[in-house]
Order: C-alpha cells, then sequence, then structure tokens
C-alpha cells in the first residue's frame, strides 16, 4: 500500500505562485510515473503535468510556460511550482502516482484558490 501526502495548496491572488508538494510512503513500491491533475467545480478531472520514468514532461496547453512538474532525487515526492496564476486555474488538485507494477494511486487532494 502507499499513501499519497499532499501540502502547499491555498488562497492566492491573481499573478501569484504557489508550490504543490505530494509525498509518497509506504513499502515495497516502485514509482513509474507521476502526475497532476485538477477538477473545478462542475468540470471533468483533467491532466495539468506529467513526469515520465526517463525524466521526460509533459504539460496541459492552459499551464505550458507556468506550471513546472519536478520529482525529489529520491523520487518519492513530486512537485507542482504553479506561477502567473489566473482565476480559471482554480481547482481542487490531485496527484496521481503509477507504480511499475500497474498500480495507480490519488492522493487526497488540495484545493487551490485564486481570487482577488
Amino acid at each position: 500500500q502507499v499513501q499519497l501526502v499532499e501540502s502547499g495548496g491555498g488562497l492566492v491572488q491573481p499573478g501569484g505562485s504557489l508550490r504543490l508538494s505530494c509525498a509518497a510512503s509506504g513499502s515495497d513500491f516502485a514509482i513509474n510515473t507521476m502526475a497532476w491533475y485538477r477538477q473545478a467545480p462542475g468540470k471533468e478531472r483533467e491532466l495539468v503535468a506529467f513526469y515520465g520514468r526517463r525524466g521526460t514532461t509533459t504539460y496541459a496547453d492552459s499551464v505550458k510556460g507556468r506550471f513546472t512538474i519536478s520529482r525529489d532525487n529520491a523520487k518519492t515526492t513530486v512537485y507542482l511550482q504553479m506561477n502567473s496564476l489566473k482565476s480559471e486555474d482554480t481547482a481542487v488538485y490531485y496527484c496521481k502516482v503509477n507504480l511499475y507494477d500497474g498500480r495507480n494511486y490519488w492522493g487526497q487532494g488540495t484545493q487551490v484558490t485564486v481570487s482577488s
């Protein structure tokens, strides 16, 4: 079993920045890929940023140039640096971890609200 703990959400003004963290813990697991998703009220959950096994990254068009996904050297924590935040970035953000054995785990979600 893998536990994911997210942190870093909150209220920020338009144009501001936040950094989200998602730390994985447990026993006998090997992480393949890590990603951040978000879900705004009344909308479906969408992929925001993806970190592949070889360090490749992909982003939703709506966040390119503003968000950066990264991972620590131990490969158990994933970050999402969010700059130039807009009101449309308001959502609950979830991290997702895919293991080499095929299992997927989701974080509990952290609220990001962009408002003046």
